[in-house]
């Protein structure tokens, strides 16, 4: 059974006052860089981003960490990701503090936790 983690990327970004609004690319490629070195047991790491950000890592899969570019709005993105990985069956855990995303990924078989988790470890 496999295991998939889906990051909120604008949210965990977010969680970390590293002046992240300055550069917004250069804090999602920061961010990507972590999650290929990150001590999470999941089969694969699924980081979201959107707007900016986008600028910073191309879309596709390196190593165990896909990025998805959304586009219009990450939380769209994030409730489809959850819900195609859900309807393959395994574990899946959405990282967000977004109180709307976490109803509506509950609403399509996914679990959360809080970017305060990943970032410790990161």
């Amino acid at each position: 059974m496999s295991s998939i983690l889906i990051v909120d990327g604008a949210n965990v970004v977010g969680a970390r006052p590293d002046g992240w609004w300055k550069d917004r690319a250069g804090a999602a490629a920061r961010l990507h860089e972590q999650l290929l070195v990150a001590d999470v047991e999941f089969d694969v790491v699924v980081l979201v981003l959107e707007g900016q950000a986008k600028g910073g890592v191309r879309a596709g899969r390196d190593a165990h960490v896909r990025t998805v570019h959304a586009p219009k709005d990450g939380d769209a993105t994030i409730v489809a990701e959850a819900r195609k990985a859900a309807e393959r069956g395994g574990r899946v855990v959405v990282v967000t503090a977004d109180r709307a995303l976490d109803a509506r990924v509950h609403g399509v078989g996914a679990t959360t936790l809080s970017p305060t988790w990943l970032i410790s470890h990161l």
